[in-house]
């Protein structure tokens, strides 16, 4: 969607600043010892407490409140109660929610207990791909731009991206118009309208560039179904394209 009045900004603004809530406090509660359940039901209060539907429950019947992907899991991993965290985990939790008709969507990847390892630096690299790709939302720029910076980032560190994953746009529904890459289209000549609310995210890999649906008809795997799986970090904020500076709704 593209923000057309007051009411639609406050409304997105309100949105994200409640999925960034929530996503804040499951990785705060994501402590050793606690099931990936554990951390859904958390959700699940807050978003009865504010009125909230989680979006992928209501738009496509997704077993969780929330994703949450756990080591070699890229994406859409559902909330397990055998699946206990411990230190050093990779996690990502990703939220997405409709408020007062309003959807937002932010997620991070993040590595349990604080623990430095071989994987931070993925971490790391994921947030810093997204903020450089949400700093291209700007009016009159062209939207391939945001996947180039993402991309870049990437492969300036060592990594490279899952290429059949995507952003999007977001707002009145959770997936909408335009598809956000997380490389450069050259052949894609669209510009940024002022207003428009994107989901902008990275999916940053140790080494495949795509990822598969494993048979559970969910979650997400990096590589190839027979091994030489990778591991992938996520990052991600919804955004609106501005004359300035990007607003960023999930901070």
């Amino acid at each position: 969607m593209s923000i057309q009045n007051e009411k639609d900004l406050q409304g997105i603004l309100k949105a994200g600043k409640f999925v960034a809530k929530v996503r804040e406090i499951l990785k705060r509660m994501a402590k050793p010892g606690i099931s990936t359940l554990e951390l859904d039901l958390i959700a699940k209060e807050e978003f009865e407490l504010s009125g909230a539907v989680s979006a992928p429950k209501h738009d496509y019947k997704f077993p969780g409140y929330t994703c949450i992907s756990t080591n070699l899991e890229a994406a859409h991993g559902i909330p397990k109660p055998d699946r206990i965290l411990k230190s050093g985990d990779l996690v990502n939790i990703d939220v997405s929610a409709k408020l007062d008709g309003y959807y937002a969507d932010t997620g991070i990847s993040f590595i349990v207990d604080g623990a430095h390892n071989d994987l931070s630096k993925l971490c790391d690299v994921a947030m810093e791909s997204t903020m450089c790709g949400v700093k291209q939302a700007y009016t009159g720029n062209y939207l391939r731009n945001i996947g180039k910076a993402i991309h870049n980032t990437a492969r300036e560190n060592g990594f490279t991206v899952i290429k059949n994953l995507a952003g999007h746009g977001t707002g009145k529904k959770l997936h909408e118009e335009p598809q956000v890459l997380v490389y450069e289209d050259k052949k894609d000549f669209r510009i940024l309208n002022n207003g428009l609310v994107l989901a902008i995210e990275s999916f940053i890999s140790t080494g495949s560039q795509f990822a598969y649906e494993t048979n559970d008809g969910w979650t997400l795997v990096a590589g190839e179904k027979f091994g030489n799986q990778s591991y992938v970090a996520q990052c991600e904020h919804t955004v609106i394209v501005s004359n300035g500076k990007p607003i960023i709704a999930t901070l």
